[in-house]
């Protein structure tokens, strides 16, 4: 299956590429980048999303013809783009909490029944996959048959690859950080192209030699 195209360069337009080769972000894995995806600007360039969206719908129409299917978006990021698919598609949707809420029904599962489903979760963007695999674990809880995960980015990193396999779901994701850097690396210096290539390479490395 291919990748829809427009996606990474709506994905561009909408500004979620972003490099700091100053100040190395850190992500929640503990992991330390000069490189960012911020997904969440999308929903503020309309145009842009609209082609995102479309192309996730393309993606899961070849995934689940029949489109026996609900949709799950993780808490926060994904619910945006799991909510605006499931309508494109008028597909029943769902969202899965981080955790439990501390009152009322206390469920991590919002929606609806997602038992002796098929359930396909979306994702905004993954790391290490580590939430993305608890939410699939929590629709599985609930009698979920989730075989397969959408993302819009990923930073295409082997481990997170593996962790998915070892959980028996197939990973899509729409536009790797590596498509999106090679459409963006005419804007960096060669000093900087190559810290990000040595940083996709190694990322643990690359924090323990810093940025030179």
């Amino acid at each position: 299956m291919t990748s829809c195209s427009a996606a990474a360069a709506a994905l561009i337009d909408a500004g979620i590429v972003g490099f700091a080769f100053d100040s190395p972000r850190t992500f929640k894995s503990g992991l330390i980048a000069p490189v960012y995806l911020d997904n969440r600007k999308l929903i503020f360039h309309p145009q842009a999303w609209h082609v995102v969206i479309d192309c996730l719908a393309e993606m899961l129409g070849e995934l689940y013809p029949e489109r026996d299917i609900v949709v799950a978006g993780v808490e926060t990021a994904g619910i945006p783009h799991s909510s605006a698919l499931a309508f494109a598609m008028r597909l029943p949707t769902v969202f899965v909490r981080k955790e439990a809420k501390g009152h009322g029904l206390q469920r991590r599962i919002e929606g609806g029944s997602v038992a002796g489903r098929r359930v396909v979760l979306l994702e905004d963007q993954i790391t290490t996959g580590e939430s993305s695999l608890s939410a699939i674990a929590a629709l599985r809880a609930e009698g979920a048959d989730v075989e397969a995960c959408l993302a819009l980015t990923s930073y295409g990193f082997p481990a997170a690859q593996t962790r998915f396999e070892q959980a028996g779901v197939a990973l899509h994701v729409l536009a790797p950080f590596p498509v999106l850097f090679e459409r963006v690396r005419g804007t960096l210096t060669t000093e900087e192209q190559a810290s990000v290539e040595r940083w996709l390479s190694d990322p643990v490395r690359w924090m323990s030699g810093g940025i030179a």
